[in-house]
């Protein structure tokens, strides 16, 4: 799948590094990672999550941040996770210290007929003081191909629309039903897909391993009952109500276990100025 973007050579660097990243027009920012890492084991909780999106968004491929550093506001960091409280610093630098203590994605690449595995800190360098607004991130040189090196195979979507998701898995949820509905509007619109296969990138199916191997929960929730509440009743719920998707799904069983999830992605309509 090829759609829009060109590789930029890690020289091409902005020229203010001190540029500070602003939340102010928030509608527009988008995010854009590689297939790869959205279907990547993510070992962090939300708040790491939320906090990696963010800078992400931050990096433009037109002029790749020196030394794979961007700036954030605190202010504006604040103001994305609607944290108004006396305890929102020590807060912050919490979700920053559990970041770089257990917080690394294991990405994923196919490999002949199997997969060659990754384990990656994202984000090794967070810096900052008491009396500046500004906060440097510094992104793991290991990361960046999957941030800038975008050629084919990738996915975008709206950072406004992460703002309100509330839990690891719809985060991890949304990424891959928009990974799946970005190829489903590129197929429709270029071709070089049979209607079948355009359909299903629309209803996507994932089967239950693959689906507890993304959402890290292998070894959670063992009852399916409490995973269908915990990783597709309740993210889908945050996920229909704050974002472009509305989204359902059904179960498809193997015997007397549920084999598979088959998903139904439609947009929400876009009022127009």
């Amino acid at each position: 799948m090829e759609i829009i973007t060109k590789k930029y050579p890690y020289n091409n660097y902005q020229d203010n590094e001190r540029t500070v990243c602003s939340l102010k027009e928030i509608e527009k920012r988008k995010i854009v990672e590689h297939n790869d890492l959205i279907t990547s084991v993510a070992k962090m909780d939300k708040t790491p999550l939320k906090i990696f999106e963010l800078a992400v968004s931050c990096i433009d491929t037109e002029n790749l941040p020196k030394d794979n550093i961007i700036y954030l506001s605190k202010a504006e960091l604040f103001t994305f996770f609607k944290v108004d409280d006396n305890g929102k610093h020590t807060r912050f630098k919490e979700a920053i210290s559990k970041m770089q203590e257990q917080a690394f994605f294991e990405v994923r690449e196919e490999a002949g007929k199997g997969f060659k595995f990754r384990r990656i800190l994202p984000i090794p360098t967070v810096e900052w003081t008491d009396y500046d607004d500004k906060v440097m991130i510094r992104f793991n040189q290991d990361i960046m191909p999957y941030l800038i090196e975008l050629k084919q195979n990738f996915t975008q979507y709206a950072l406004s629309d992460l703002i309100d998701l509330n839990s690891k898995y719809s985060i991890i949820l949304y990424k891959w039903l928009s990974m799946s509905y970005n190829q489903y509007e590129h197929y429709s619109a270029k071709g070089g897909r049979r209607a079948e296969q355009v359909e299903a990138y629309r209803n996507p199916s994932i089967s239950m391993q693959e689906l507890r191997t993304i959402t890290d929960t292998t070894t959670k929730y063992e009852r399916f009952t409490k995973f269908e509440t915990r990783v597709l009743r309740e993210p889908l719920e945050e996920i229909n109500t704050h974002t472009h998707f509305n989204v359902t799904y059904e179960k498809v069983k193997k015997g007397r276990s549920i084999d598979s999830i088959v998903f139904h992605i439609t947009k929400k309509p876009v009022a127009k100025n």
